[in-house]
Order: structure tokens, then sequence, then C-alpha cells
């Protein structure tokens, strides 16, 4: 056994690279949702290009906090809970608490995406079509686990990734040159602080998404020997994606709808027909539902992909808490109370997609500061084997990020004082 696992780090192969797929593309599934979809469209059409080198820079600042969980894991064959739990019961409860919270927050944020694309097919509520797609959710994680997930995320992410990449082709193509109307706007204004803090609170995804990619890997390791070079590979792969797919999204909204005049919509109804007409607008009318379809089955994935990510790792941080032995059921029970506090959390919000999706976003970029010390912290831990630890260039990335986080997470809280008390 030991000697084809040295075999298959030497050969590193096309096609052993392909079979070792998964946690990373997972990640990337997690991303294209309401970051991608909502956010990258949203800033390109109500602003342009103004913000594509911060969508690159925020996913650059970033990337030492998600590298955490494959390089940590691949090197300790553990997840990145057992590893804060090594630092101090103290730091993996402060996890677990915060990581409940944005479990029922991003929960019913995606779930509400997905509902809202599913209006264009089914005229029903979109409470109604949330718990819909919720039961749908439950059902696949419960009865096909992680190798129907793994299965299923990598047909639909390339199909949308097709699809987006020929939209914005055809809209390149009859694009005419920077439109300047009344209607373009500067993004730096005191009034779109809480829209860039949103913006980038789920770019690329919420930092916890480190420690699902570490369960992930963990789950994909059962049934396949992976190599650390092979981990580290899926992951970048899956992270240069989301990356790039960020600025292509950004582009379909600078290149159709910037200087329309038109805004997207709080509705989730409206907003999800706004988000299909930016590519029937250049692919023809006939392919709207083909679009919708895509559009839909990519934030169902997403959906089922937070509900896994988040259920798994709120289900081991109380098991290593409690002392408990690893347990299928509880596992289902967790994703039954984190789908059901979802739920509330939609029904509160009654149908407005937009705000709930920007109460997510901020709430992820506030709690981003602390779940990305946790992984900087456990990366230049003494409890890590050297190697493995980061060095001279991770740790100014990384600590050039942290200064960003938390000077725009001040930013924020000061802009939220002051629009409350004017």
């Amino acid at each position: 056994m030991q000697k084809n696992k040295t075999i298959t780090d030497s050969q590193f192969s096309t096609s052993t690279l392909l079979a070792s797929l998964g946690p990373g593309i997972l990640m990337a599934a997690a991303a294209i949702g309401a970051s991608h979809l909502v956010s990258s469209t949203r800033a390109g059409a109500e602003f342009g290009w103004q913000l594509a080198w911060v969508v690159l820079l925020v996913n650059l600042l970033k990337y030492p906090f998600f590298a955490a969980g494959a390089r940590y894991t691949a090197a300790t064959n553990e997840s990145l809970l057992h590893g804060y739990l090594k630092q101090g019961r103290g730091y993996l409860l402060m996890f677990t608490c915060l990581n409940t919270i944005a479990a029922i927050a991003s929960t019913a944020g995606v779930c509400m995406l997905t509902a809202a694309m599913l209006t264009q097919f089914i005229p029903l509520p979109i409470d109604i079509l949330a718990f819909l797609v919720l039961i749908s959710s439950l059902a696949l994680l419960i009865l096909g686990h992680y190798q129907l997930l793994d299965k299923l995320t990598k047909v639909i992410m390339l199909a949308l990734t097709l699809t987006t990449l020929v939209a914005v082709a055809l809209a390149w193509q009859h694009y005419q040159g920077p439109i300047v109307t009344e209607q373009t706007v500067s993004p730096w204004q005191w009034a779109y602080v809480g829209f860039l803090v949103a913006m980038m609170g789920w770019m690329p995804a919420p930092i916890e998404v480190s420690a699902w990619n570490s369960l992930w890997l963990l789950e994909k390791k059962k049934t396949q020997t992976i190599s650390s070079k092979q981990a580290i590979f899926d992951f970048n792969l899956g992270f240069v994606v989301t990356a790039i797919l960020a600025i292509i999204f950004l582009a379909l909204g600078a290149l159709v709808m910037h200087g329309s005049g038109e805004v997207f919509s709080s509705s989730g109804a409206k907003f999800a027909s706004q988000l299909v007409d930016l590519y029937s607008d250049v692919m023809g009318e006939e392919t709207r539902y083909l679009i919708g379809l895509v559009a839909f089955l990519c934030i169902f994935s997403t959906t089922v992909t937070v509900i896994d990510g988040y259920s798994r790792t709120l289900d081991i941080g109380w098991q290593l808490l409690n002392n408990k032995q690893d347990c299928t059921k509880r596992l289902t029970r967790v994703m039954l109370l984190v789908s059901s506090l979802g739920l509330v959390l939609i029904w509160f919000f009654k149908g407005a997609l937009l705000p709930l999706l920007e109460f997510v976003m901020t709430l992820a970029f506030l709690t981003t500061v602390i779940f990305a010390w946790l992984n900087l912290r456990l990366m230049t831990s003494e409890t890590l084997p050297e190697q493995h630890r980061y060095g001279t260039k991770m740790k100014i990335l990384a600590g050039l990020g942290l200064v960003y986080l938390v000077g725009f997470s001040c930013l924020f809280i000061y802009w939220k004082l002051a629009i409350q008390s004017s």
C-alpha cells in the first residue's frame, strides 16, 4: 500500500489529479452563490469595472486563511477543528459558537436565493419554495451522502461555468465601450460602505469554508489515497476558479446591465428574473429557460453544499467539545435543526432577498476576522511540524489580510453607528 502511494506522489498524472479533485471544487460550489451571482454581478451592474481590482485583491488577501484547511489536513490527517482543540478548548468553543450563528444565516441566504431562481419555473410563494428546497437538499444529503454531492457538483459547476463564459464572450462581442451617464457613480462614497462590506464578506466565500474543505478532504481520503501535493493542488484549483469566475460575473453585469438605468430588485422573484435576463439578452430569448435551469441547479448545489459543510463542522465541533463518538444520526439532526432555523429566518425577511443576503454577508465579514486569526494562529503554531508551517511570504500576506479585515470591520461599525445616529 505504501508503494502505491509513493508511485502516486511521483507520477502525479492528469488522471490521478482529476480523480482526486473534490473538496476544492465543492468549495468553489459553495462560493458561486450569493458572492458571485449576486454580489459580483451587482457590482458590475451598478459600478461597471470599478470594483474589479477590489474583487481580485480580496481573494488574494484571504488566500492564506482559506488555504489553512487543505494544508493543515494534508500535513496532519486531522481537521482544522482538531487543530483548534489542540490550541485550547476555548478556541474550538469560540469557533463553534460563531459557526452556529453563521450556519443559520448562510443557510437562509442561499436557500432563499435558490427559491428565488425556482420562481422562474414554479409560481408559488418564495417561502413555500424555500421549504421545498430545504426538503430536497436534506433528502439528497441524507440519502446520497458525500459521494453523490461530489459527483453532482462537478457537473453543475462545469455547466454554469461554460454558460457564463459564453454569455460574457457574446456580451463582449457586442460591447460598445463604457457608458458614462448620470447612473455611473463611484463606489468610493460613504453611502456605499455597507455594500462594499457585504460584497467582501462572501468573497470568495465565508472563511469558515476552510473548515469544510478540511472535513471534505478527510471524507475523500476514506475512499482514495490523496497526497499532500494533490490536496493542495485541488484547493488551489478551486480557489483560482472562484476568483476568475467572480471577475466573469462582474463582467457580465458591467457589459450588459451597467448604464442601462436598471437596478436589481430586492424582491427574490424579480431579482431572479433580472439575473436570467442578463444571460438571455446576449444568448437569445430562446435560451431563457435553459439558463434559468442551469442557474437554479448551481444555486441549489450551493445550498446543498452549505448545509452539508456547516452541519459537518457543527457536528464535529460539539463532538470534540463533549468527547462524544462519531454518529451519523447526530449529523442528520444537526442538518434538520440548521435548516429549520434557517427557514424561520427566511420567513422573518418575507421574501426580501437582497436585504437578507446583505445581512448574511455583513455578518460573515465581521466574523471573518476571528476565523482568519484562528487559522493563522494554527498554521504558525508549534503544534504543527515546522516544514508545514507558513513561511515568511505567507505570514506577510496573512498579516496584510488581517489589517484589511480589521480596518474595514472598524470602518463598517463606525459607518453603521453614524447612520443610526443621523
